[in-house]
């Protein structure tokens, strides 16, 4: 992928944006278990940061995604995953089916105070049973008059204690599970919406993540997103720029682990030597790096389909699975080289290694990735009949 001076320059702005606006704060954060997302959002809207791949008319950039894959890579200089992917979820999780195939109305309510940091946006589709299997979701939405009635339950949504409106899945009708799903944009203020407490997670600290209820919410019918039983197919679309950013986001960061990796281990002493003089430790850290770039490879190459319009599922897929199999791997591995000092709570490593375990498991596990590839390889068993 041939990046131009427009791509350096969205990179030279993120970067320092990052160094400023974001990693001085970062552990203060990280203890609070949140970040402020509306005034960083702000600040990053101000900047063009939230609009790149999306429509010049509701204030975006207009660029293809490309430049997003800059600015997703850049985001993985954050100190931390949480506030990355709180980020990611504004740009390229729960606003890109809203951006191709919301209403002209609903993209001028919704989707321009997103891409300017006035509102914050959620992604609402796994529930308690169903995290990668979205087809068995129950929160339905029935008719009524000119409005739909919301009743169910969200599960691990990110930004949601901070949200002004959710993307949210919801049941339209009683039919097929892949044909009776709708998009629906719920704002957060409305009767009936409640929330858990920010729910205590592994990694991620920075980003606050809760359970939503909805009982009896009641929602304009015009804000249904596109057509009424497309949902479906609509976040699985919404899920390939998921996937392609969460790859890219992993990039800088891994490189840092062993980048610190590297030099602490070119300092830390054992038996009258560095750690990195032994050759099982700066071979092994030359393997890891040589992963990344193909990594990095992988990632670009899905990116260089998906903005020539082609399906890039197996390759999204694919990078989405290498990011999380390669995050273990690569955390895991450094971490074994810090010694006890890798084993604290502060360190960079042991946060990246906390982290990174959630690429893994969200936006689709490892287990369903691999189904994906293997369905789009024709190597799935015959189902009996």
């Amino acid at each position: 992928m041939l990046f131009t001076d427009q791509h350096e320059e969205i990179r030279r702005t993120v970067r320092n944006f990052v160094d400023n606006e974001i990693n001085p704060h970062v552990d203060e954060w990280e203890r609070d278990g949140i970040f402020p997302a509306k005034e960083l959002f702000k600040k990053m809207g101000n900047l063009g940061l939230l609009g790149i791949h999306k429509p010049e008319a509701y204030g975006g950039l207009g660029l293809d995604y490309s430049y997003e894959t800059v600015f997703a890579e850049e985001l993985g200089g954050i100190h931390c995953g949480g506030v990355p992917m709180g980020i990611g979820v504004q740009t390229d999780m729960s606003t890109p089916a809203l951006a191709n195939f919301g209403s002209d109305e609903l993209r001028r309510e919704f989707l321009a105070p997103a891409i300017a940091g006035d509102m914050v946006v959620s992604i609402a589709v796994s529930e308690p049973h169903a995290g990668s299997d979205v087809a068995a979701i129950k929160t339905t939405a029935r008719k009524d008059g000119d409005d739909y009635i919301i009743n169910g339950t969200k599960m691990w949504i990110t930004n949601s204690t901070q949200a002004d409106y959710l993307c949210l899945l919801a049941n339209t009708s009683d039919d097929k599970p892949h044909k009776n799903k709708s998009l629906i944009v719920v704002p957060t203020n409305l009767p009936g919406i409640s929330f858990s407490e920010k729910l205590d997670k592994l990694g991620m600290r920075s980003s606050d993540t809760a359970q939503i209820f909805f009982d009896d919410v009641r929602v304009p019918q015009r804000y249904l997103i596109g057509e009424e039983g497309a949902g479906f197919v609509y976040q699985m679309i919404q899920f390939q720029e998921e996937r392609i950013f969460g790859a890219a986001n992993s990039i800088m960061g891994l490189e840092n682990c062993i980048k610190q990796t590297i030099e602490y281990t070119g300092q830390r002493k054992a038996f009258k030597q560095s750690i990195l003089d032994n050759q099982v430790v700066h071979f092994r850290l030359a393997e890891l790096q040589t992963e990344v770039e193909a990594l990095r490879a992988l990632t670009y190459d899905a990116v260089e389909g998906y903005i020539n319009q082609q399906d890039v599922s197996l390759k999204a897929s694919m990078a989405k699975l290498k990011a999380g199999r390669l995050g273990r791997e690569v955390t895991d591995a450094c971490l074994q080289y810090w010694g006890g000092m890798g084993f604290m709570w502060d360190n960079p490593i042991s946060r990246a290694y906390r982290d990174t375990r959630l690429v893994s498991i969200g936006g689709g596990a490892d287990e369903v990735m691999l189904g994906i590839i293997c369905k789009l390889m024709g190597t799935l068993p015959s189902k009996k009949r």
